[in-house]
């Protein structure tokens, strides 16, 4: 299950990516648009920025900006950044890997096998989703 912290995140890169302006956009419009916490919005797109997704522009027509193109940012890319590891496992991570201390044998242990096909179908997914395909469900913003 996504986080809040994610599910805020992606609505409020979702949000900057419709706007038809590509000027900074700041926290407050974006936490009354999309009924984000201003607090807890802050801490995620300072995390984003942190993270090379965001720029940010200080005084006057300042705010937050996305860095690159809505089509070359990977909602798994996001996922990662924001919540951790898409696998269910730590055993089956490709990015966050850790053995599992109960297990014997993680080649013959059924429940790794079964969710490393879980881990593959969810990656197929939001690997090939990026942050344009969550814009096209709505209308620009002006």
């Amino acid at each position: 299950m996504l986080s809040k912290k994610t599910k805020y995140g992606l609505k409020a890169l979702t949000y900057m990516a419709r706007k038809e302006s590509k000027n900074p956009v700041l926290i407050s419009e974006i936490a009354e648009e999309e009924n984000i916490s201003k607090k807890f919005l802050e801490i995620i797109l300072l995390q984003l920025k942190n993270s090379g997704f965001l720029g940010s522009k200080k005084g006057k027509g300042g705010g937050y900006y996305l860095i690159r193109e809505p089509e070359n940012i990977s909602v798994a890319a996001l996922i990662r950044i924001l919540e951790g590891p898409i696998a269910m496992l730590p055993c089956v991570s490709l990015n966050f890997y850790e053995k599992c201390d109960d297990c014997k044998d993680e080649k013959t242990c059924s429940i790794s096998m079964l969710m490393m096909e879980v881990r593959d179908s969810t990656l197929k997914i939001l690997e090939n989703k990026t942050l344009r395909d969550l814009t096209n469900t709505t209308l620009p913003l002006p």
